[in-house]
């Protein structure tokens, strides 16, 4: 007897008016799921027994909003271009706004409208995957899916509104000051709790796609990971990986899963230390605009990771030297364990938190102020007019005479050679790091 295949427009309500009679197999999966989340692999296999109604049934159901076009048309006026947020993979991101007139009870709230490019990269199987995942799993440091819509040809997803965008326009703006060190950190612990609770799912979930791109940061620099449409059920049981096609972004992905296609965990944990890599030193994991032996970032930065004293040659110059040392020690030790060439030397990410965690405790970041270098003269002469002019302008600094200083040192700028000038050293510039909330 010929097995009918189980298609797409199976598992969605709305999508396809479709009706199928409940079976015995049905029922046991769906008390299966009411305890234990679907499998990502149930997705894909035209063998599974699972239905539209009891995907409708299920706790993915009982999680989201099932929107229409109609609806998502009129919080994103549709689609315009003042609302335009950005574009990925996926397809393009517009901002829009919901609240209870568009469904009673809902919260009033800023939304991520995400619509499917039907010519680009991704489609069905990533957008079903992102419904099935963030439908089951709620977590401090993923993206909350508050619904989707899927009609005819349309798949759209409806996120949680992110105001601070994602973390590669952050770490690399055009026109705007560079990261803090706590801040730094504080992200890039959030982001090592998300992939930690994905590992330690009873089925684990691998990310494979984790980049600066795809880690999202609300308006107090709280890391939530998005873009779910890549990731994959890991091994369980004797099972050592997933053999599986390689995808992902390259600079980012694990050396053995591109060479093997075998995916395990560890593969998110070689992406992590990247981003870790991109943290420290304010440059891209790759970058053709860079020297040919720089535009690799791990190929050139690695061997610096494990020598303490040549850390301060590859950390990002525009944290101006306020940061801590000793974490930044703790914090590249960690990002050459993660890109370790040997998947078992690498970390587990709950390891990673903890490290991260005693990083974001540590007060040894420097918090001079501008510093006054006297003359190397050791004595006055008393004739000397330029010498008593000089000392009263540092008497003055001391009573906090801010202003006669500035007018005075206007004038001794005139004089070179003679004193040196007030600066500001790079190993002690003054940052407030107030953006930060520990």
């Amino acid at each position: 007897m010929a097995i009918k295949n189980i298609t797409w427009k199976s598992y969605l309500p709305t999508c396809f008016k479709v009706k199928c009679l409940p079976s015995e197999s049905r029922l046991r999966v769906l008390k299966q799921d009411s305890i234990q989340r679907l499998s990502l692999a149930d997705i894909s296999d035209p063998g599974s027994p699972l239905s539209a109604s009891d995907l409708s049934n299920s706790v993915i159901a009982s999680n989201l909003h099932i929107f229409t076009l109609a609806e998502l048309k009129e919080i994103t006026n549709d689609f315009s271009s003042s609302n335009f947020l950005g574009e990925g993979g996926f397809g393009p991101v517009h901002k829009g706004f919901i609240d209870d007139k568009c469904r009673p009870g809902m919260e009033a709230q800023p939304v991520a409208v995400k619509l499917l490019d039907l010519d680009g990269t991704q489609g069905h199987r990533e957008w079903m995957t992102e419904v099935v995942l963030l439908g089951q799993l709620r977590h401090p440091h993923l993206v909350k899916l508050i619904g989707y819509c899927c009609e005819d040809e349309h798949r759209l997803l409806v996120y949680e509104y992110m105001a601070r965008g994602n973390l590669q326009n952050q770490l690399f703006p055009r026109y705007t000051s560079s990261l803090p060190w706590l801040t730094r950190i504080k992200i890039a612990s959030g982001a090592a709790k998300g992939l930690a609770f994905l590992h330690g799912e009873e089925k684990p979930v691998i990310y494979r796609d984790f980049k600066t791109s795809n880690i999202l940061l609300d308006s107090d620099y709280t890391a939530k990971l998005s873009d779910f449409g890549l990731a994959k059920d890991g091994p369980e049981g004797n099972e050592t990986h997933v053999s599986t096609r390689v995808m992902g972004t390259h600079g980012y992905a694990a050396p053995e899963y591109v060479m093997t296609g075998h995916l395990t965990t560890m593969n998110d944990v070689y992406s992590f230390g990247v981003v870790l890599l991109e943290l420290l030193t304010g440059k891209r994991a790759l970058d053709k605009s860079r020297p040919a032996r720089e535009q690799n970032l791990v190929k050139w930065a690695r061997p610096f990771l494990k020598d303490p004293h040549k850390l301060d040659r590859i950390m990002d110059p525009r944290l101006e030297g306020q940061y801590s040392m000793e974490g930044a020690k703790k914090v590249a030790s960690l990002a050459f364990q993660c890109l370790s060439h040997n998947p078992k030397s690498r970390p587990t990410m709950n390891n990673a938190v903890k490290i991260l965690e005693l990083v974001l405790n540590l007060n040894d970041i420097p918090v001079s102020s501008f510093v006054y270098i006297a003359p190397m003269e050791c004595k006055r002469k008393e004739d000397d007019p330029k010498a008593i002019q000089y000392e009263e302008i540092n008497e003055g600094k001391l009573k906090g005479n801010v202003n006669q200083i500035h007018q005075e040192k206007g004038e001794r700028k005139k004089e070179k050679g003679y004193y040196r000038h007030m600066h500001q050293p790079s190993s002690r510039a003054v940052y407030s790091d107030t953006a930060c909330s520990v």
